[in-house]
């Protein structure tokens, strides 16, 4: 008779309960049923798992003739299917109103203060949890991006840089312009002089964005306040002015 140690018996039936609960696992979200390129499928008639566009399907970037507006450049020369040559876009394709504002920092907060923050100082969560890259998030506040024409960060909104994967994909065109137009909002905010505020404005009276996680020194142990002008009525709102709520 085999007497196994009082350990023993207690790894066995370990291992035994471990396989009782793993016996309840499955692997649907792995094995899900779904259909590969090229492989058959009996959903449609002729058992094919892809199908040509229906007739007369036209791309609809066929339309999108107007380069400056839709990739960030103008006068673009390409070579093997490259850009080679272009001049950056310096004016926005369509005037930008206090609503294309509020929807320009909506899509920011989603899509691109993760890494670069809510202020745009390149201290997002992401960056704040840990984030390890050769390049941390870039900072909007830099004098040579507080240089740089708006078709840069349209493009690289597109296109995306470095670590930065693209979001062509996942942002219309119309939107990634607003986008843009509030990192010039945010980049005149934390660049603002005493002599930029409208006359009769207080700013004691003004709604503020509390925030924390600044990398300098100053900040780490005080909570930021960035106050915020908010032009009246809905007309158009000039960037240089502007700043969203």
């Amino acid at each position: 008779m085999i007497h196994l140690s009082l350990s023993k018996r207690s790894l066995l039936l370990a291992v035994a309960s471990s396989l009782v609960f793993l016996s309840g696992c499955h692997q649907d979200m792995w094995n899900q049923p779904k259909v590969e390129p090229y492989s058959p499928s009996r959903f449609f008639a002729n058992d094919s798992g892809m199908l040509l566009p229906p007739a007369n399907t036209v791309d609809r970037t066929h339309f999108w003739t107007d380069e400056g507006r839709y990739l960030g450049y103008k006068n673009v020369k390409v070579e093997n299917g490259r850009i080679v040559k272009a001049d950056m876009v310096t004016r926005f394709p369509f005037a930008i109103h206090l609503e294309d504002l509020k929807r320009g920092q909506k899509e920011y907060d989603i899509f691109c203060s993760p890494c670069h923050g809510v202020l745009g100082n390149g201290v997002g969560m992401i960056a704040l949890r840990g984030l390890v890259l050769r390049r941390a998030p870039a900072s909007y506040h830099t004098k040579s991006l507080r240089k740089m024409p708006i078709g840069h960060f349209y493009d690289v909104i597109t296109n995306g840089f470095g670590a930065m994967f693209p979001y062509g994909t996942r942002i219309e065109p119309d939107d990634r312009w607003r986008i843009v137009a509030y990192i010039r909002v945010l980049q005149r905010s934390q660049d603002a002089k005493p002599t930029d505020i409208p006359p009769g404005i207080n700013v004691d009276t003004l709604p503020r964005i509390h925030t924390t996680g600044e990398s300098d020194k100053y900040w780490q142990h005080n909570e930021r306040q960035i106050y915020t002008i908010s032009p009246q009525g809905s007309g158009s709102v000039g960037i240089n002015e502007g700043a969203a709520r």
